[in-house]
């Protein structure tokens, strides 16, 4: 009975190995391989993956991605993705405004104005620089009191009186002394009158920078309207996200008369979309949907109002909804017909998903590998405080940075299909050699022990 106990264990053992040596991940395992190069110090290195790569995922949670060096081993990796998720606190403030005039005829953009401000630097008067005739003075802009907000400034809300209904839009640009100012882009507001609904846009996007005063200035050719309220948002945040990564247009079709779809490459968490509007003065409130596969019912993802509209010779053009990063497959968008449509073709359409960075560490000699495509393998990327263990967001920017060579993704299917099948075929007829084996052992022993006569007393 000792032996045959003995016996067993050594057959477990066997297949044990037998089993870990097959489970151990090849190159050729994966049906996309991207050399890499590296610079900087090491031994942990960060490469932001190209969209184009990302797409050859198999898993939508790329867990099929890893990292060999030149002898083939895989190695211990992290996905940096977590630090895109920003842990912020937002607060909307009123904040006083200050008209900025100027004469009708006047050469110079910014109007000069005399300032009075308290000892921490709050506004208590704005005065032009020279005294303005009545009648010449004309309302060019407004000056904004941001100096009680610490906080990077997130976003603008404007109102204003009704009587200048349409599209305003003007300069941002940002100071700290009221001598230097800083662009900060332009900015775009909107009261419309559509199918006897109003539509309003009162908000404008900031950089996420702070400074002290924003000043606000319309086009030479157009008075600026009165303003009824002023709001800064603000936020707090303890790491900024990671930019968004745009993909190609993609083609889409359209089954009936104002609804349009496009089918994804992959289940990905889309953030952003853009529409094309090829057309001039389209416009239309949209609702987009999505979902992960034709199985599943629609969800609403989206609405907004999509417009390219010409005025005074240019475009105003809003073609991007804003997502929650829900991962879909499929879009699709239904058009209130109300506005005209975008006509019978579909029209083309991208996406933007949030980067996403692999770090690793090197072990091994180079040059190393990215490997992706298996629909089969599980997740093995480790915690980013795990890989590197004094990890925090001010050293992440000092590690060495890898990136993919050349501009195209090499990629073989066929080839490593066929080599990773052949593989996997030596790798079940080497499983049942052993455990064949191991029976055939086993019942040589058996045979061999009944065949012994009994011990006599």
């Amino acid at each position: 009975m000792s032996q045959k106990l003995n016996l067993g264990w050594l057959g477990a053992v066997a297949l044990g190995v037998a089993l870990s040596a097959n489970a151990q991940e090849k190159p050729a395992d994966f049906a996309t391989q991207v050399p890499l190069s590296v610079s900087g110090e090491g031994p942990w290195y960060r490469l932001e993956l190209p969209l184009a790569v990302q797409l050859n995922a198999r898993q939508t949670d790329l867990s099929d991605v890893r990292v060999f060096n030149a002898a083939g081993e895989v190695q211990a990796y992290a996905l940096a993705r977590e630090i895109a998720s920003t842990h912020e606190s937002r607060a909307l403030t009123d904040v006083k405004w200050f008209p900025l005039y100027n004469t009708a005829d006047a050469t110079e953009r910014a109007p000069g104005i005399r300032v009075q401000s308290t000892a921490n630097g709050t506004l208590v008067e704005v005065q032009p620089s020279s005294e303005l005739e009545a009648g010449e003075e004309v309302l060019r802009g407004w000056l904004l009191d941001a100096s009680g907000i610490k906080a990077p400034l997130q976003q603008l809300n404007l109102d204003w009186t009704s009587e200048r209904d349409g599209f305003q839009r003007f300069s941002i640009e940002a100071s700290d002394d009221l001598q230097h100012w800083q662009s900060w882009g332009e900015g775009q507001v909107a009261r419309l009158t559509f199918a006897d609904e109003r539509v309003e846009q009162h908000d404008v996007g900031l950089p996420g920078q702070s400074a002290r005063y924003l000043r606000l200035l319309w086009n030479s050719s157009q008075s600026a309207p009165t303003l009824t309220s002023a709001q800064l948002e603000s936020a707090t945040t303890r790491s900024l996200p990671l930019p968004l990564v745009w993909s190609h247009p993609l083609a889409g079709t359209s089954v009936k008369a104002g609804e349009y779809s496009w089918q994804l490459p992959m289940g990905l968490n889309v953030e952003r979309v853009q529409v094309e509007l090829s057309q001039s003065n389209s416009l239309a409130p949209v609702t987009l949907y999505g979902r992960r596969e034709s199985s599943l019912p629609w969800q609403s993802l989206s609405s907004g109002l999509l417009y390219r509209l010409t005025q005074n010779g240019q475009d105003v053009v809003q073609n991007e909804l804003q997502l929650s990063g829900q991962t879909v497959q499929q879009l699709k968008l239904v058009v209130d017909d109300r506005g005209g449509g975008f006509g019978a073709q579909a029209p083309t359409l991208k996406f933007a998903v949030r980067s996403t960075q692999v770090v690793f560490l090197a072990r091994g000699a180079g040059p190393y590998t990215l490997a992706l495509g298996n629909s089969t393998v599980k997740a093995a990327n480790l915690p980013l405080s795990t890989l590197v263990p004094d990890y925090s967001a001010a050293n992440f920017a000092t590690l060495g940075k890898a990136s993919v060579e050349g501009a195209a993704v090499v990629s073989s299917t066929s080839t490593l299909t066929a080599a990773a099948t052949t593989d996997t075929n030596w790798k079940k007829f080497g499983l049942w050699a052993v455990l064949l084996l191991s029976v055939l052992f086993l019942a040589a022993m058996a045979f061999s022990l009944l065949r012994k006569p009994p011990v006599k007393p």
